[in-house]
């Protein structure tokens, strides 16, 4: 009995909400009751001392010298999904004080670019991006640091706060919006927070549609279910993916970003769609280098949390290098974000 009321109450600390705040169960690829994509190519061993050492532990030696190595893939696209965590001007606790109006603090933001400047991405699909200022200033740290993704294309929502953004070094062609952003939810009518990014980059010849979205967080409000609100905010964006993929089938359609939600989710699940159907968007089976799948870490309840997905449409699904795509766990992912990059290397 006293074994019972410990279970149920470590599995109430693992329910909350994103932003260094949020959180969801530990989510294992394959453990969920959809078939796991049959294209699945097994990771690299961990070290030795993988199952022992606390992740947020592992000496910035030992990432380091697989960082130069791991990542040179040949290929004709990378892509980097990343949630930078409020590069925007917000009220912030800093070093023990409290802040107004304070922008991402400079250790953190050099941070992200030492990453992005690593792994150099030919496309980059951000989230949590304040007002046009702060993209424009990424772009140009990145630039300074090597990285000239000159091509940018800026959304949002009903969040006045969070936007997206995607920065390319190929051109950015069509762009789209969702046909309907609204819902309904107990009498009341809400919008997508965050919005969808639908931007078209051509690169070698081929024609690459970005669908990007940072879905409501599980941070409980007063004016609805947070549950409720992503289940329908990816209800949406499913519907966008099959509005596109119906006109034209053969689409090339990566559905990007942090989604708030672990795989065996009812919203993941909508959003991947039926295995068996040709719009089905097949989902990264992303892991680091150690072997460990997470991608969000709360550290108020030490938990650990996948959130942040790449989905891929048919077409698409063969040109993924799956073995050279992978979750980024730089030596500075903590300084950086409460969340890891996902990568995504086409051949």
């Amino acid at each position: 009995m006293k074994r019972g009321a410990i279970f149920f109450a470590s599995a109430l600390l693992l329910l909350g909400g994103c932003n260094r705040k949020s959180t969801a169960d530990w989510d294992t690829p394959g453990s969920a009751s959809s078939p796991t994509p049959p294209s699945v190519v097994a990771s690299p061993a961990p070290p030795p001392d993988a199952t022992t050492t606390d992740p947020k532990t592992v000496s910035s030696s030992k990432q380091s010298e697989a960082v130069t190595s791991t990542f040179e893939f040949p290929g004709s696209l990378r892509f980097i999904g990343y949630n930078v965590e409020n590069w925007l001007t917000m009220d912030r606790y800093v070093d023990g004080k409290n802040l107004k109006g304070a922008n991402k603090p400079e250790d953190q933001k050099l941070a992200v670019i030492a990453i992005l400047s690593r792994l150099k991405p030919d496309v980059l699909g951000l989230c949590e991006i304040g007002q046009k200022e702060d993209i424009l200033d990424l772009q140009t740290r990145l630039k300074s640091a090597g990285v000239d993704l000159p091509n940018l294309h800026y959304v949002g929502g009903a969040d006045p706060t969070r936007h997206l953004a995607l920065l390319s070094r190929f051109p950015i062609g069509k762009t789209g919006t969702i046909a309907k952003s609204d819902y309904s939810l107990e009498g009341q009518t809400f919008s997508i927070q965050r919005g969808v990014l639908d931007a078209t980059v051509t690169a070698n010849g081929s024609d690459y549609r970005f669908l990007g979205v940072h879905l409501k967080s599980k941070r409980e409000v007063e004016n609805g279910d947070q549950a409720a609100m992503r289940l329908n905010e990816a209800h949406l964006l499913r519907n966008h993916i099959d509005t596109i993929l119906t006109a034209d089938p053969s689409t090339k359609l990566v559905a990007y970003g942090d989604f708030n939600d672990t795989r065996a989710s009812p919203a993941i699940k909508l959003i991947q769609g039926d295995y068996n159907h040709p719009h089905y968007m097949t989902p990264l089976p992303l892991k680091d280098r150690r072997g460990e799948y997470w991608t969000h870490f709360w550290e108020k309840e030490d938990v650990y949390s996948r959130f942040d997905w790449i989905m891929v449409s048919q077409p698409l699904k063969a040109e993924v290098s799956f073995d050279a795509s992978r979750i980024l766990d730089e030596p500075e992912w903590d300084k950086a974000s409460d969340h890891r990059a996902v990568m995504m290397q086409l051949k």
